[in-house]
C-alpha cells in the first residue's frame, strides 16, 4: 500500500549542497533536490514534506510528528547517520508503528573515511539507498510505491 504523506527529513549541513565538497556530493543544491522529489512524488501520487535542519533536537522533533502521522519517512541523517543514538532510536519509533522509514545518502558511505562505515540508523530502517546522488531520494519514493 502506498502512502499518501511522506517525509523527506535532512540533517546537518545538507543546507549547503552546491558548495559543500562538490567532488563528493555533486553541484545540485538542496533546493534542487527538493523540486526532483516533489516532481516525482507527484509522479508517484505522494505528498511530501521537504525538510532540512542541523539541529538534532528539531530531526528528532519531525520524526516524532511522522509517527504521530503515520506517514513514512524518507531520512538523509548526514552526520547524523554515525553516532547519533537519539535519531536511531526515534527511527525505531517510525518502524514500530508499522510506517516505513528509508534511510538514503547522495554519496556511498561504505567507499568513504572509516568512521563513515557504519550506520546507526541501517538497523532500524526499512532499507538503505545510497551513492545515487539525488537518484538516492527517488530510488526511495519508488520504494515506498513498492
Amino acid at each position: 500500500m502506498t502512502a499518501s504523506l511522506v517525509y523527506v527529513l535532512n540533517g546537518p549541513n545538507l543546507n549547503r549542497l552546491g558548495s559543500r565538497e562538490p567532488e563528493i556530493y555533486g553541484s545540485q543544491t538542496l533546493e534542487d533536490v527538493a523540486a526532483l522529489v516533489s516532481s516525482e512524488a507527484d509522479r508517484f501520487g505522494l505528498t511530501i514534506d521537504f525538510r532540512q535542519t542541523n539541529d538534532e533536537a528539531e530531526l528528532i522533533g519531525w520524526i516524532h510528528e511522522a509517527v504521530d502521522r503515520g506517514a513514512d519517512v524518507v531520512l538523509n541523517p548526514a552526520a547524523f547517520t554515525h553516532y547519533s543514538y537519539a535519531v536511531r532510536d526515534a527511527c525505531a519509533l517510525v518502524t514500530d508503528g508499522g510506517a516505513r522509514l528509508i534511510e538514503v545518502h547522495l554519496s556511498n558511505p561504505a567507499t568513504r573515511e572509516e568512521f563513515r562505515h557504519t550506520s546507526v540508523v541501517a538497523g532500524v530502517a526499512t532499507g538503505t539507498i545510497a551513492g545515487f546522488g539525488s537518484g538516492s531520494y527517488l530510488l526511495a519514493l519508488r520504494a515506498l510505491t513498492l
